[in-house]
């Protein structure tokens, strides 16, 4: 069972990693075993995520801006700096944007819509060598896209451009897995729900406890995820326990889409 679990020893990057779901994917990571590569654009955070995860394991920074095709560029450069090829890429770093249909603006649905989906697919193109160089029948190179569950059900909330991206990545997950098996990389994909993060912080300040959440309330676990429930689903998708499996999404929500 440890060996079907195992991610000691792999090489793992992890984009948007300083923070949130990110960080907690990193963490689980490093606790096993792995080396894990983060980057985010704002160096500073970058840096002090890296020491505080650096009691974990191997963790080192990589500040990078993935939003251009440049800053894809220049991470896999400083990628194959470092190592001969790559063994897990978690396509985490995104963006969101809220904001009324009738004020809802062209740079908000183009900033979210090129880093949720288009820096995901083309960082998976850039890194191809790399992956490849990991990737064998018995031991497949995987990649991981975080969604969201607003990528499977109805949004309540006015973000629009979010909500598309995210079903866009389910379906990009599905396109990459069937071209990519035959190279030997897996594509699957993780729904998270309710996650403490910068991206949710508003929702955690809707109560004056996770008791009285409204948006807690309206999970059938009645609680947030935690750093174990997203580690342990990245695990899973990295390690050898999914070998066959490709093209999937994960739904780690405390039951949200289950109950829509």
């Amino acid at each position: 069972m440890q060996e079907l679990f195992s991610v000691s020893d792999k090489v793992a990057v992890v984009t948007g990693g300083s923070s949130g779901i990110g960080a907690m994917i990193a963490k689980g990571f490093l606790e096993g075993g792995a080396r894990v590569y983060i980057t985010a654009r704002k160096e500073a955070q970058l840096l002090a995520a890296r020491d505080q995860l650096a009691q974990f394991g191997d963790c080192r920074a990589i500040v990078s801006d993935l939003s251009s095709l440049d800053g894809i560029a220049a991470l896999t450069e400083k990628l194959q700096e470092q190592e001969g090829g790559i063994d897990i890429l978690v396509n985490n770093a995104g963006a969101t944007w809220g904001e009324s249909i009738e004020a809802f603006s062209e740079n908000g649905w183009d900033k979210v819509m090129d880093l949720n989906v288009k820096s995901p697919f083309f960082l998976v193109k850039s890194l191809l060598p790399m992956l490849k160089t990991k990737a064998e029948p018995s031991a497949p190179a995987k990649v991981i896209n975080i969604a969201s569950v607003h990528g499977l059900r109805y949004s309540h909330m006015e973000n629009y451009s979010y909500t598309a991206s995210k079903s866009a990545v389910l379906q990009l997950t599905q396109h990459l897995a069937a071209r990519l098996a035959q190279e030997h990389i897996n594509v699957n994909a993780i729904a998270p729900g309710f996650f403490p993060s910068k991206m949710t912080a508003f929702m955690q300040q809707a109560g004056e406890s996770e008791e009285d959440n409204p948006f807690v309330q309206g999970i059938p676990m009645k609680r947030m995820g935690k750093g174990d429930d997203i580690a342990a689903a990245a695990i899973y998708l990295a390690s050898r326990g999914s070998n066959y499996v490709t093209g999937a999404t994960l739904t780690v929500d405390g039951g949200v889409v289950a109950s829509a």
